[in-house]
Parts: C-alpha cells; sequence; structure tokens
C-alpha cells in the first residue's frame, strides 16, 4: 500500500477522550463531540491519541472508543484510531482490535520512554507492519514519546507495505517540511500543530491537519478550507487566533490537554470533564486565567466577524 491506495484529506481533528464522574468513558460525550466536529466540516477524526489521553485507557476501553468512533464518524467520514504501545505485541493487539471495530486506519507512535536508536525504531515498525490488518498513520511527536521519526527514520518506512501516512506533530517546521518533501511523493503527510503553521503546511502541499484545537473552536478546521479556496488572508487570521489560542493553552502553570478540556467546559461543548490521573483539572488562577485568555480571543473573533 502507499498514499495512492487511500483518500483521507482535509482537516480531522484529534479529539478529547470525556470521562464520567465515576471515571468511566463518557461514549455519549464523545460521541456528540465527533458529531459536533463532523458537522463543522471535518473530514474525520483521530480518536484515543495524544490528546485522547491513550495512556489512561485500558485495551478494552481503547476497543470501545474505536467502536464509538466508527459509529459517530459515519460511513464518509475517516476513523482513525490510536494504537500506541511500548512493544510491537501491544500495538499489534490494537490493531486487530482496530480492525475488528471497522475503523481506517491506526496512529502509531514509536515506542515510549525507553531511548532508541534509529535502528531500534525501525526494527519496531518492520514488526508491527508484518501481518498489520489495516493502514499504518505514523506518528512523530517527540516531545511526548521521547524518540523522534526523523525525516530519515520516516523515508525508510513509507516504504514499508502497510505504511500510508504520517501525522508529523513535532512542531518544527524544517523538520515537517524535510518530511514532506522526502516521503510525501509516497505517503500522505498530516501537519500535526495546525494552530501554529497550518496555513504554511497546506500551502506547502500537506494532505491534511490533525489538531487538538477544532475541540474548542471549530473555526480552525476552516484553515484548510479557506487555503484551498485561495482566501489566504482569511486563513492567517484564523491562524493568528490559533496561536494565540496554543500560547494561552500552555502559559501560566497549565498543559494542553487538561486546559483543552477546561475551554471546553468553559464554553459548555460536549467532550469535556476532568482528564485522568496523572493529568489533573485547572483550578485557581490558572483555571481563572483560562477564562480570562478565552474571553478575549473569542470576542476578538466576534468583533473582526
Amino acid at each position: 500500500m502507499d498514499r495512492n491506495d487511500i483518500s483521507w484529506t482535509g482537516a480531522m481533528p484529534a479529539v478529547t477522550t470525556p470521562f464520567t464522574a465515576s471515571g468511566d468513558v463518557d461514549h455519549d460525550g464523545l460521541r456528540a463531540n465527533i458529531q459536533r466536529m463532523m458537522q463543522a466540516g471535518a473530514t474525520g477524526v483521530v480518536a484515543a491519541g495524544c490528546t485522547g489521553e491513550f495512556w489512561s485507557l485500558r485495551p478494552e476501553e481503547r476497543r470501545a472508543i474505536y467502536r464509538t468512533t466508527r459509529a459517530a464518524v459515519g460511513e464518509n467520514g475517516t476513523a482513525i484510531v490510536g494504537a500506541a504501545g511500548i512493544t510491537p505485541e501491544d500495538v499489534k493487539a490494537a490493531l486487530k482490535d482496530a480492525a475488528a471495530e471497522g475503523c481506517d486506519a491506526a496512529l502509531v507512535l514509536p515506542p515510549y520512554f525507553a531511548h532508541l536508536s534509529d535502528a531500534e525504531i525501525i526494527a519496531h515498525f518492520r514488526t508491527v507492519n508484518e501481518d498489520a490488518p489495516l493502514p499504518i498513520m505514523l506518528y512523530n511527536i517527540p516531545g511526548n514519546a521521547g524518540n523522534a521519526l526523523t525525516p530519515e527514520i520516516v523515508d525508510t518506512l513509507a516504504d514499508l507495505d502497510m505504511v500510508v501516512a504520517i501525522k508529523e506533530s513535532s512542531g518544527n517546521w524544517l523538520n515537517f517540511h524535510r518530511t514532506l518533501t522526502k516521503v510525501g511523493d509516497r505517503i500522505m503527510v498530516f501537519c500535526g500543530p495546525s494552530s501554529t503553521i497550518g496555513v504554511p503546511a497546506v500551502l506547502a502541499g500537506c494532505d491534511g491537519l490533525i489538531d487538538c484545537f477544532p475541540n474548542v473552536w471549530t473555526d480552525v478546521l476552516d484553515i484548510w478550507t479557506l487555503v484551498k479556496q485561495g482566501k489566504v488572508d482569511a486563513a492567517w487570521a484564523v491562524q493568528e487566533r490559533a496561536q494565540e489560542l496554543t500560547k494561552l493553552f500552555i502559559s501560566d502553570s497549565r498543559t494542553l490537554y487538561p486546559a483543552t478540556k477546561a475551554a471546553m467546559d468553559y464554553l459548555s461543548l460536549p467532550g469535556g470533564g476532568a482528564p485522568r490521573a496523572p493529568l489533573q483539572p485547572l483550578d485557581g488562577p490558572a483555571l481563572d486565567g483560562l477564562h480570562v485568555g478565552l474571553d478575549q480571543i473569542l470576542r476578538a473573533v466576534e468583533t473582526a466577524a
């Protein structure tokens, strides 16, 4: 398989995993959030990834999320789900679950925590690729995984039979562009932090955008459409606000995933709620500052409109 065997494109948000007050996965909230994304113009979603707090989910919970995601996206949308694991066996088990639930692809990180050589990372993906039951989207997010999928590593992995795409979330423009240049003729390249570099990524020829910020502000989805329609100035205006949101969510003792859910709660959107430990809900000055910042940024959006 390669990029010619799939038709994924456009903006596909990385959705949160909401939990009930008792700590179980809130499938109603997950379903409502995914349907909201699709109605706002998403071409699909990525569930149970970093934004979806995959590290806190038990295998049976992930499989149930795969099932809900497939149903909520619908027949015409793309359902990509996280299948992260440290060992190839763990990843393969998640791949089988995702295939059994009818998902379109699995998002696969390099192994995390243990620092690996390039050869070890490549060996891991070669093992995962063997008899993989559905297409693989590579996931480069070294800030979280601790191991990077460099453009050179991706160049090798792009030749594996079941690797058809990559979500490049390094946040480094040069790394993103080098990856796009090296492998874009063989596998699809999606820009992860579209809130910060989405416009230049689309202009450079990426295949789509995957970001967490549409959970909070669905206008981020419009970056793809606006650039494709030639409305680049309007796209840059969305990009500017999205960059302000990014800065707000990761400053003054705030971290991205709890801030995303807290913002969704403040705006009365489905899919928020408390994150799972070790993440903690925002409170005190961090939460107050988030509310003030959201009011300022979104008020500016309304004024500009």
